[in-house]
């Protein structure tokens, strides 16, 4: 018979095989090392199901306390949401309520004419691959605008076709509107203001998903913000219907730990499937059963740290962000934009080949799908020192 310590013996094996934050080599990566304490709450909550919240009410108040710390950091008192597994299930929970919505509000006329058989999303090219799965999953049409030359949706174009498709009358019907808040290629945030005009004025629901700036916007330093750049985003713009933020990107939690929030909790109306045999018999969320551990090291989290602590974990990544972009100038490297949160792209024409070459010294970076580039993202658990490591090998393998 196996033991127990034969048994996490033969465990720590494979474990051995992977990678680890805290030795400085994993550069292309939107999670980190969680923070310490966490260990500690995963063993108390580990057997948790929100799925089934009347058996675990303490748990379920830990998500309920926890949206209402992010939906007030969001400038949101009425939010509503889950702790989930992720940004991609938060936002495809965003594209089905889009569709719901819209299958609702059309039907509800009983105009046979404008049945909805495929949601229109108008959705940025930036915008992260979670969204091609909404797309397969609910038959939705994906309606991508151009990119500006700072690669943020057109909204002008955005703005054009709205007014087109509603003088149509219901031809090629707008269900719902897409910005990023932090795209996952370059960071950049998309005009959300003008987009929440444009959604609020013409009734269309405003998605922003802000998995990864949700955490690091609202605490950025003044001196790190781009001159004439609009970082407004969250619920204080009226048009935003729902947000997707990750506590287990920069929040520091373990993962699985996303973030889905509503404007209120209407939406959820939506959503509701019946499950009669839980405690709870409507159920929202995508997953069935799902852990309280999210949840809860979340809310330890937020608690913890409050906005003091994540301020000074996101202006510390911003300083590093600002060093790298400097060093990289220095060495002959090109950015393609000034980094606007801590994700830096560095302008490759062979990045594919460049990223392949970095592997085989044991420095893993990504490569960008819009242009010719390598992506960097400074996450807490990279030093200064990993960044220097991280320039000569690049310079070795450039010959610079």
């Amino acid at each position: 018979m196996v033991t127990n310590n034969e048994i996490l013996e033969q465990l720590q094996k494979y474990r051995y095989l992977d990678l680890k934050y805290e030795t400085g080599n994993i550069f292309g990566s939107m999670c980190t090392k969680p923070h310490p304490m966490t260990l500690e709450i995963i063993k108390m909550f580990y057997e948790t199901n929100l799925g089934d919240p009347g058996l675990f009410k303490g748990t379920k108040m830990l998500e309920e306390e926890s949206i209402s710390i992010i939906g007030k950091l969001l400038n949101n008192p009425e939010a509503f949401g889950y702790i989930i597994s992720g940004g991609t299930e938060a936002n495809i929970t965003a594209m089905r309520l889009f569709n719901n919505m819209s299958k609702s509000n059309v039907n509800s006329t009983n105009n046979t004419d404008k049945i909805v058989k495929s949601s229109n999303i108008i959705i940025p090219e930036t915008a992260h691959f979670s969204f091609d799965k909404s797309k397969d999953m609910m038959n939705l049409n994906l309606i991508r605008p151009p990119l500006t030359e700072y690669y943020t949706s057109d909204v002008k174009w955005i703005k054009d076709y709205v007014e087109d498709t509603i003088s149509k009358k219901g031809e090629n019907y707008v269900s719902g509107i897409v910005g990023i808040a932090g795209c996952t290629e370059l960071g950049t945030i998309d005009n959300i203001n003008e987009l929440s005009k444009i959604g609020y004025e013409n009734g269309i629901p405003l998605h922003v998903d802000a998995a990864f700036g949700g955490f690091v916007i609202p605490f950025l330093e003044d001196k790190y913000k781009l001159k004439n750049y609009n970082y407004d985003f969250d619920f204080k713009l009226e048009g935003v219907t729902t947000i997707t933020i990750d506590p287990h990107k920069m929040g520091l939690s373990p993962i699985s730990a996303g973030g889905i929030i509503f404007r209120n909790k209407n939406y959820k109306t939506y959503l509701d499937i019946e499950a009669p045999y839980l405690t709870e018999t409507l159920q929202a969320t995508i997953l069935g059963t799902r852990t309280g551990v999210g949840a809860a090291t979340t809310w330890g989290l937020l608690n913890l740290l409050g906005k003091e602590g994540y301020a000074k974990i996101t202006n510390e990544c911003m300083e590093k962000t600002a060093y790298l972009t400097r060093k990289l100038k220095e060495n002959g490297f090109e950015t393609v934009i000034e980094p606007v949160l801590n994700i830096v792209a560095i302008k490759d024409e062979n990045a594919k080949e460049t990223c392949n070459k970095l592997k085989e010294k044991g420095i893993y970076v990504s490569v960008c799908r819009c242009t010719n580039a390598l992506r960097i993202v400074i996450m807490p658990h990279l030093e200064f020192e990993h960044l220097d490591n991280l320039i000569n090998n690049l310079c070795d393998v450039n010959k610079k």
